[in-house]
């Protein structure tokens, strides 16, 4: 359909729909005059806009303001149902699943652990199938999905790179297969870069432009957000910090051989219990620190098997699911030294936040950020006290000194980035009703 011309009531129709489809999305329902208010628009155009948004079944009645004086007023909301979309958190161990209706809310989810030998294209399609099962629905009533996984694709070649720790996804035709299996849009985009955008619209990086995300789980990485946009770099490795080069620790050469580098050596999850072991500070072998403070995540019994499937009861605002032994250690390591920061608890502390800060000073030598947000369950773990260490030898290493902040999405925080990127998306198309 041709777009609509400048100047036109076509346009200034659609415009005003948008900006009334947005109000409802901030802030829920809204009366006939309250939208008025808001848009500046009069009470016959703001009740024309209404019946047209309702007739395209954008708009739901929803009840009246019974609370307040005088007369009660018909209220409006968006409606939850005019789009769905899905989003995909794969990591070497599972694939966990979420759909979501137009106004953010999770109405299905699932997670399927990694079965050895299983193909990329049926994990994917059993994953969101079941979510979209739980959410009553079909997977062509998705307008979109987005799936993320670590490392990038290169849109250069279409193949993943930097994860070869990924299992069944480095198939030179994976995505012309996952294109011909799913009915709606797929884009694939890095976890971290995920967990950024999940910040950025609900998170600590809300009204920044210019921001470095710092995530630190099972391995180290970083998303770049410039001027509001995210950078991927040229073959879509920008972030990929843990392949830095960094004193403190031999070079590391063939680094995508390896899947390893400098950063990730010096200050990935692994060396944690070493820097608490040269300081006393004592963990069970099977990985729990022995002590009453010692606050891990509840793992399963060893040698026990996983169901095959299960529905996420909450979807991306769920608890995490466990993680690996080597990340719950560090976690609980981190906690119970966060909650006791004295003595060597305090080292502990002060020894992680150098390592860290090594590597984030070139970050920001380059890059000059306003803010750095501190994601990933291993850096979070540490709290304030970790921050604030961090930010001290930052501010000895680097030239500018940009506010580092907690991440505040904690909980599933790439899953609910897929599912932010796909809403984003959707809206666009969605409320533009000159189409």
């Amino acid at each position: 359909m041709p777009a609509a011309t400048p100047g036109t009531p076509s346009l200034l129709r659609a415009m005003n729909d948008r900006a009334a489809l947005e109000l409802l999305l901030t802030h829920g329902p809204l009366s006939r005059t309250r939208i008025g208010h808001l848009t500046g628009l009069s009470k016959p155009t703001a009740s024309q806009l209404l019946a047209r948004l309702e007739d395209a079944g954008l708009v739901v009645a929803t009840g009246t303001d019974d609370g307040r004086p005088g007369p009660s007023a018909q209220l409006y909301a968006l409606n939850p149902r005019a789009a769905h979309v899905g989003g995909l958190d794969v990591t070497p161990e599972r694939i966990l699943a979420a759909v979501a209706d137009l106004t953010g809310a999770v109405v299905g989810s699932f997670e399927l652990p990694y079965t050895e030998g299983a193909g990329a294209v049926d994990q994917v399609t059993e994953a969101l199938g079941e979510a979209v099962k739980a959410a009553g629905l079909q997977r062509s009533d998705l307008h979109r999905l987005v799936i993320a996984t670590p490392g990038a694709f290169d849109p250069q070649t279409g193949r993943l790179r930097y994860a070869s720790h990924l299992p069944g996804w480095h198939s030179p035709t994976l995505l012309d297969e996952l294109a011909a299996a799913l009915p709606m849009p797929v884009e694939y985009e890095n976890d971290v870069n995920l967990a950024a955008i999940a910040e950025q619209r609900l998170g600590a990086a809300r009204g920044h432009e210019d921001f470095v995300l710092l995530w630190n789980e099972e391995g180290l990485g970083a998303a770049l957000v410039l001027g509001g946009r995210l950078h991927r770099g040229w073959t879509g490795g920008a972030g990929e910090v843990g392949f830095l080069p960094v004193p403190g620790h031999p070079l590391v050469r063939q680094v995508t051989r390896a899947n390893t580098g400098g950063y990730q050596e010096l200050a990935g999850v692994q060396v944690l219990p070493r820097l608490a072991a040269e300081l006393g500070i004592d963990a069970t072998p099977g990985g729990t620190p022995d002590a009453p403070h010692a606050q891990d995540e509840p793992q399963a019994p060893h040698g026990s098997q996983a169901p095959h499937g299960s529905q996420a009861p909450h979807g991306p605002d769920a608890p995490h699911a466990p993680h690996g032994p080597l990340v719950a250690e560090a976690v609980a390591l981190l906690r119970r030294a966060a909650a006791e920061p004295e003595g060597p608890y305090l080292r502990f502390l002060q020894s992680y936040a150098t390592v860290l800060a090594t590597g984030l000073a070139s970050l920001v030598a380059v890059l000059d950020p306003e803010v750095v947000v501190l994601s990933g369950a291993v850096i979070t773990a540490g709290g304030d006290p970790l921050r604030t260490l961090l930010e001290a030898e930052l501010a000895e290493l680097a030239p500018a000194r940009p506010r580092l902040v907690t991440g505040q999405v904690r909980e599933r925080p790439v899953l609910r980035g897929a599912l932010e990127s796909a809403l984003a998306a959707t809206r666009e198309e969605v409320f533009d009703t000159s189409r």
